[in-house]
């Protein structure tokens, strides 16, 4: 069963910067395309960002594109997200999600397509 583990959340002030890690156990991390959504207040789970399997092809959703980068770290198993210039309306709880796949270098940018899910974590940015 794999597993993954959010971190890194907190409350900061606009304009500042966090870095989200997910810890992923239970499987090969090299066979596990790695992806990023986030739930807001009184809204759907909207997806954020992504990378294909062992950290190949990067997508994001157009509001965060040039703030946020993703990234893995494949020896530490870990999926990072690097958010810069906080906004507001990034507030939401970040989730971690992973898709196990044999294909190198497609992202994948829809909830459906995802096997597994972290717990979430909170990140609320204040103006």
């Amino acid at each position: 069963q794999v597993q993954l583990v959010e971190s890194g959340g907190g409350l900061v002030q606009a304009g500042v910067s966090l870095r989200l890690s997910c810890a992923v156990s239970g499987r090969p991390f090299s066979s596990l395309a790695m992806g990023w959504f986030r739930r807001a207040p009184g809204k759907d789970r909207e997806f954020v960002a992504a990378i294909g399997r062992s950290g190949g092809n990067t997508g994001y959703q157009d509001s965060v594109q040039g703030r946020f980068t993703i990234s893995v770290d494949n020896a530490k198993n870990t999926v990072y997200l690097q958010m810069n210039s906080l906004k507001p309306e990034d507030t939401a709880v970040y989730y971690c999600a992973a898709k196990t796949t044999y294909v190198f270098g497609p992202y994948y940018n829809r909830e459906s397509e995802y096997d597994y899910w972290g717990q979430g974590t909170q990140v609320t940015v204040s103006s």
